[in-house]
């Protein structure tokens, strides 16, 4: 399937990164092996952002407390990151204009073109296929030592950035 949307530029990412506060994680799972729990931790550990799990099934994650929907997190995410299934995602995408959220961030291989387009007409951000965890620490500067951002897999370690 030949892909037509066209994401915000990395420049345009990291502005969503640097404004926002807060973040509604839908899809967070108490499993450590799953992806939603490692950038949740990870997210926690690294970043300023207030952090809100939202899963029906699950009470409590990382000793904080989960909300069955975005209509029970205590306030207005900033930034919703989905750990759904495709078909979810039109449903993800009302309780996100429900909840009065600026950006709808799909996590990685998530990826739905009516849904960007119906979210962008809303006046939401949108950002596809495109893990949270991966671009906070790119533009922090986290992943300068396994060479991700730089186009370059070494292990040898060098000071600042690759020269040409």
């Amino acid at each position: 399937m030949t892909r037509t949307w066209e994401g915000p530029s990395a420049r345009e990412r990291q502005e969503v990164l640097r404004r926002t506060k807060t973040v509604a994680i839908v899809g967070a799972s108490d499993n450590p092996s799953r992806a939603s729990y490692f950038v949740a931790t990870y997210l926690l550990s690294t970043s300023p952002y207030e952090l809100w799990f939202v899963n029906p099934r699950a009470t409590e994650i990382l000793g904080r407390p989960v909300y069955p929907s975005l209509a029970d997190v205590p306030g207005t995410p900033d930034v919703v990151d989905v750990f759904r299934r495709p078909s979810d995602l039109p449903e993800v995408l009302d309780e996100t204009l429900a909840a009065g959220a600026r950006t709808l961030w799909l996590q990685l291989g998530l990826w739905d073109e009516d849904v960007a387009r119906r979210a962008q007409d809303a006046g939401l951000e949108v950002v596809m296929d495109r893990c949270l965890k991966i671009e906070h620490a790119r533009f922090a500067g986290g992943l300068h030592w396994a060479g991700f951002d730089t186009g370059v897999i070494t292990s040898r370690r060098t000071r600042g950035l690759p020269t040409a």
